[in-house]
């Protein structure tokens, strides 16, 4: 059957669906809007089953923060095109808006949420029917506390939440902090909030790496010793390019492979425990300095970290917790 210009622009309006979907839905659905709005939402579902595979690596981060609740939600898409859509970006915004109305639990509770009487997880499927990508809800993070704040850094790929611990200060301390986390990226509120198992990890990696530089410092000090330049002898087919070349001798390339052979051993097995653990707390130490928010130099002035930048607004202000959500390659 023909179907007028007027409906196909009507059932444009109701689904946001291109305008020959909209035109082929109420042909098949003669006419009948209810079924050729079901018949675009099943091609939704369809395009969202088909591309099930694909990366949806772009996308909109979206924050928002009132009273005590502040929260960050993450649409994703597969390319930069869709996801600077205004329709998308606007469905973005009413998932988030639901997200601060309701305060759910996790990401699954969000999108089981109901906006104008579909799921929040029916609207992501009904847009991918209408863009033809695949699309997800890919984050979802809350923190609350007396005071929160929410930054959304420009172009809708990064975003960062904190809460702290006071509210009624200037409103500047909290955006700086917040802007603190998405800029640094920090692992932990404090070295006390780090997860014991990255702590272990970190120190295993420190103490096999200081062992190796031990054991390296040793080696290279015999090599110089002997009269032959540790970086000539650094690797086998070092020492092969440089023979060749004339740069070493074909005895110091035998005395070296010996020396590194020796030395290393001799060294392994004289390595102090008490100095490997000086070295690999140093190191720790460093990721606490560098990565947790209240021990990171402040990006706005290097000389204090932010725990001293919070304190000059209010002694006892400090940030209890901390979300950062980004669609960006770091």
């Amino acid at each position: 059957m023909a179907v007028s210009l007027a409906d196909i622009s009507k059932l444009r309006t109701m689904t946001g669906a291109g305008m020959m979907d909209c035109k082929k839905a109420l042909t098949e659905a003669e006419g009948n809007f209810d079924k050729a709005v079901e018949l675009i939402r099943k091609r939704g579902q369809a395009i969202a089953a088909k591309r099930s595979d694909r990366e949806a690596a772009q996308g909109c981060v979206l924050a928002a923060a009132k009273g005590d609740f502040a929260a960050i939600v993450a649409l994703k898409c597969e390319t930069d095109f869709v996801a600077k859509n205004a329709d998308f970006v606007a469905l973005t915004q009413q998932i988030l808006d639901k997200a601060m109305e309701a305060k759910p639990a996790s990401l699954e509770a969000l999108t089981a949420l109901t906006i104008g009487g579909s799921t929040i997880q029916q609207l992501i499927t009904d847009r991918s029917g209408v863009t033809g990508e695949k699309m997800e809800l890919g984050m979802y993070e809350f923190v609350s506390g007396p005071a929160v704040w929410a930054y959304i850094h420009p172009g809708n790929m990064l975003a960062s939440i904190v809460a702290f611990n006071e509210a009624g200060l200037d409103n500047q301390v909290y955006k700086d902090v917040a802007m603190q986390v998405a800029a640094m990226n920090p692992i932990a509120v404090s070295e006390k909030d780090v997860p014991a198992e990255y702590v272990a990890k970190e120190r295993e990696i420190a103490t096999e790496k200081t062992k190796a530089e031990l054991i390296q410092k040793q080696v290279e000090a015999a090599l110089t010793k002997a009269g032959i330049n540790p970086a000539h002898v650094d690797s086998d087919a070092h020492i092969e390019s440089n023979t060749e070349k004339g740069w070493i001798t074909a005895e110091q390339a035998a005395k070296a492979r010996e020396i590194k052979v020796t030395v290393a051993e001799q060294a392994a097995g004289n390595l102090k425990q008490q100095m490997i653990d000086g070295i690999v707390n140093g190191r720790i130490q460093k990721i606490y300095k560098e990565q947790t928010l209240l021990n990171q130099a402040f990006i706005k002035e290097a000389k204090i970290n932010v725990a001293q930048y919070m304190a000059s607004a209010s002694k006892g202000l400090t940030a209890t917790a901390f979300k950062r959500v980004t669609l960006n390659e770091e």
